[in-house]
């Protein structure tokens, strides 16, 4: 089957949704993904500490490498699925992986925004808004595939892996890092919602109400989470994950695991920065918090790793080949 790409159609951005919009999407997942990361677009590279410089270009390589075999680079043209604002391809690109890109994602303000990314790092982008389960390209037309953290969002993972390895050229390679473990996923949400807890209520006191933000800022944040929870879908035990990419028609299957005990610092410490007045975090908190994550990625990589079972590591990373 070949799906033609219509440029021009693509829908705007919808960054203020209406209570009844909100109230429907909690019964519509599609609608909630695009609603949540349409209110997220503009202000998701800062929540999430995205950036596209060596920080970031590292880390996209180093879940890249984790899985790929050594195959000649650059790979001509690339695509990221479900591609927020850019962070994984547009990284990559910088890395040398691929010469030119595509972003796709389900919200036209995170198209938006990937592609003004994109134009100022001066890269050979261009983007459409694309639902993962029927991808507007032409068979056989991607060298590689990739995305960051956006399988757990699509109702039918097999569907969308079909699809993956129909635009794919024969013997192209697709690579999906981010996705949350179930084990993963279950102690990562526990902090989150402790941490959330203990720090809106914590700085109800007199002398911390200075480290509160407004209470409007707090309903907003909490109206995203529940948008957030019908957003988030699938959890992945990584051979169950695999057996999904093989399912879908995929070869040279192999998955790989990562964070264990940096995402037991990472979540308590994004969900802080949410709840606290971004003024009162500093360069000081700055370099705790990623320097406190490098220190427990070397634990992970080089000690965790050889002892815990991949099952109980947050992130699983899966790719495969599309058959020659």
């Amino acid at each position: 089957m070949t799906t033609d790409a219509t440029p021009g159609t693509d829908p705007a951005p919808n960054p203020h949704a209406t209570e009844e919009q909100v109230k429907a999407a909690l019964t519509d997942t599609k609608l909630a993904q695009v609603l949540y990361h349409d209110w997220e677009a503009e202000t998701y590279d800062e929540k999430w500490s995205i950036s596209f410089d060596e920080r970031c270009i590292d880390y996209a390589r180093g879940r890249f490498d984790a899985v790929a075999t050594e195959e000649p680079l650059p790979y001509g043209r690339a695509m990221e699925l479900g591609c927020g604002t850019g962070f994984f391809l547009l990284n990559l690109m910088q890395s040398g992986v691929a010469s030119k890109g595509s972003v796709t994602d389900l919200s036209p303000g995170m198209v938006k925004v990937a592609l003004r990314n994109a134009e100022n790092l001066g890269l050979d982008v261009d983007g459409r808004v694309a639902d993962a389960e029927k991808i507007p390209y032409d068979d056989d037309t991607f060298d590689l595939v990739v995305g960051h953290a956006v399988l757990h969002h699509i109702p039918d993972v097999e569907q969308a892996l079909r699809e993956v390895l129909r635009v794919l050229k024969p013997g192209g390679r697709f690579i999906f890092a981010g996705e949350p473990s179930t084990i993963g996923d279950f102690y990562a949400r526990w902090m989150s919602r402790a941490t959330w807890f203990a720090t809106t209520n914590v700085t109800k006191l007199g002398p911390l109400q200075g480290w509160r933000r407004p209470q409007e800022e707090l309903d907003e944040s909490s109206r995203a989470a529940a948008l957030e929870a019908v957003v988030d879908i699938h959890t992945f035990d990584p051979d169950e994950l695999a057996g999904i990419a093989r399912a879908a028609g995929a070869q040279k299957v192999a998955t790989a695991t990562e964070e264990l005990a940096a995402a037991m610092l990472g979540w308590p410490v994004r969900t802080f920065e949410a709840a606290v007045p971004p003024e009162k975090l500093g360069w000081g908190w700055a370099r705790f918090a990623f320097g406190g994550w490098k220190r427990l990625t070397w634990l992970d990589e080089n000690v965790l790793r050889k002892v815990v079972p991949p099952k109980f590591f947050y992130n699983v990373v899966v790719t495969g080949t599309k058959p020659q």
